[in-house]
């Protein structure tokens, strides 16, 4: 009976720990084998603007949240952005960015003027895209790659 009850609550307990920490099915980029992809996934950190990381399935891949919601998407290796009127440009933290606001509120950001390029994608209902690209894991790994180019009249970002 002992062991039977200690079996239970082993079980149990298990459950009650993965039930917590569901992986986040993603795809990985076409150039997330890049060498440096694993510089700035190394550097990504246990939490970002108050997130928590979450488990992922993809290579060169990051995603937070909390509540069982992903409200931070990182995605190392995607198509380099070549010179674009179309988009914003910002610059945070030395970093430039390319931020497309067509799914708003949330946004998706693609590293400008390095190679891989780093796109992150923030549900800014849920958390500021500020203290996201501002974070210093972040910011650590992007500082990685070396900036090829930038934004020639880089705006702030309004949140």
């Amino acid at each position: 009976m002992l062991r039977r009850l200690t079996l239970i609550t082993c079980a149990a307990a298990m459950l009650a720990l993965t039930g917590c920490s569901t992986t986040v099915a993603l795809t990985p980029a076409d150039d997330a084998n890049n060498p440096q992809c694993a510089e700035v996934t190394v550097r990504l950190p246990a939490s970002i603007a108050e997130q928590d990381r979450r488990w992922t399935d993809a290579q060169a891949t990051g995603a937070y949240g909390s509540d069982g919601k992903t409200t931070v998407i990182v995605t190392c290796g995607v198509t380099v952005p070549g010179p674009t009127a179309e988009l914003q440009c910002v610059t945070l933290e030395g970093i430039d960015w390319l931020v497309d606001e067509s799914e708003a509120p949330k946004m998706r950001m693609t590293s400008y003027g390095r190679n891989p390029a780093v796109q992150v994608f923030v549900d800014t209902e849920l958390v500021s895209a500020n203290k996201v690209l501002t974070s210093p894991g972040l910011v650590s790994g992007l500082r990685m790659i070396d900036a090829e180019s930038a934004c020639t009249t880089p705006d702030e970002l309004s949140e």
